[in-house]
């Protein structure tokens, strides 16, 4: 895979994420915890196909669902 080299830098910056979706609950931002929660699974979902982990990625395939489908409703 190409972004395979990337992946770790992928992980810290999932991490990131994940802290800043945390914290953005906890201060109740919403729509952001949407907005920064769904890359947060995308980089998941990317991880879990590098290393075929199939619930990670099915798990974080719905999540990203979710997340899409609560992006969509809050704009229409």
């Amino acid at each position: 895979m190409r972004f395979a080299k990337y992946e770790q830098q992928l992980k810290w910056l999932a991490l990131f994420l994940g802290i800043l979706s945390t914290i953005a609950i906890i201060n109740d931002l919403y729509p952001y915890t949407m907005f920064i929660g769904l890359p947060f699974c995308l980089i998941w979902v990317y991880c879990a196909w590098l290393h075929t982990e199939k619930q990670l990625k099915w798990i974080n395939i719905i999540f990203t669902g979710l997340y899409t489908y609560g992006i969509a409703n809050y704009y229409f």
